[in-house]
């Protein structure tokens, strides 16, 4: 069964502006993380899915240096962005679609691996898979069928299902099939490993210069060791969830709901 890895970035963040080109050890982030993610043995392609922005020539150059593919589209609608990038790269029915965000470095090829071969095992073409839900934010993965995205791309409505890839699949339970796990006993899911805010960005920063000379490819649970061994880490960026971008459309479709009621009411 044929995997494409998806990985959506772009320079416009609001929050923390060119995140994805913010240097780390003299690398930009998304070099780092697509470093980390081409270890995936479960990945046959990896595209990186950026906007038609002018700022995002320099995201597509990278992309090419880093060897990836690279597909630009819409940049508000993610879910006709990422599904154009996956039938570009030849995606058919049955490929299974793996999607990842760009502000996530701290990706662990093995936790990529450990969730495709979860879906792959379900066999289920409507099937809404990813990342263990005991697992720290920031190694989230959305992982379904062309089959399933292609459906979503074609009957999603909400400002939220164009936003935000698996929001269609999630509110339409009927029709596909969510299959939530956990792995182990612990629960990190508190954790905020993605990047939203500078205070996200020194984070990670400390991370990298705390482990990647030592291996490049470390883990999930050398990450795990080390905030352990140095609590204060967590410190530094304490609050985030990383999931403030989906709160934020949520609200957005319950503000164009009253706006079209208003409309049809006068």
């Amino acid at each position: 069964m044929r995997t494409i890895g998806i990985i959506q970035a772009r320079t416009g963040s609001t929050r923390l502006p060119g995140k994805v080109l913010k240097p780390i050890l003299g690398q930009p982030m998304l070099a780092l993380m697509l470093e980390r993610v081409k270890r995936a043995q479960t990945l046959d392609r990896i595209v990186v899915a950026t906007s038609t922005n002018e700022g995002d020539d320099a995201v597509v150059a990278l992309a090419t240096q880093c060897g990836v593919g690279s597909f630009r589209g819409s940049e508000a609608d993610v879910l006709d962005r990422c599904y154009r990038a996956a039938k570009d790269a030849g995606a058919t029915a049955d490929t299974v679609t793996v999607f990842l965000t760009g502000d996530c470095p701290l990706h662990d090829h093995a936790v990529i691996d450990e969730a495709v071969r979860h879906f792959i095992d379900a066999h289920d073409r409507y099937a809404l898979s990813g990342t263990p839900s005991n697992y720290p934010e920031g190694l989230d993965t959305d992982i379904f069928t062309f089959a399933a995205l292609e459906e979503a791309w074609q009957k999603a409505t909400l400002h939220s299902e164009h936003e935000h890839m698996s929001q269609y699949l999630k509110n339409h339970p009927e029709r596909f099939h969510l299959l939530p796990w956990t792995v182990g006993t612990r629960d990190d899911a508190h954790m905020h490993w993605s990047v939203d805010t500078q205070a996200d960005f020194d984070f990670v920063t400390k991370v990298f210069e705390a482990l990647y000379d030592t291996n490049p490819g470390f883990s999930k649970d050398a990450i795990l060791s080390l905030v352990a061994r140095q609590p204060e880490l967590l410190e530094i960026n304490k609050g985030g969830t990383g999931y403030e971008g989906l709160a934020k459309s949520l609200k957005r479709d319950e503000e164009l709901k009253r706006q079209s009621h208003e409309s049809l009411d006068q």
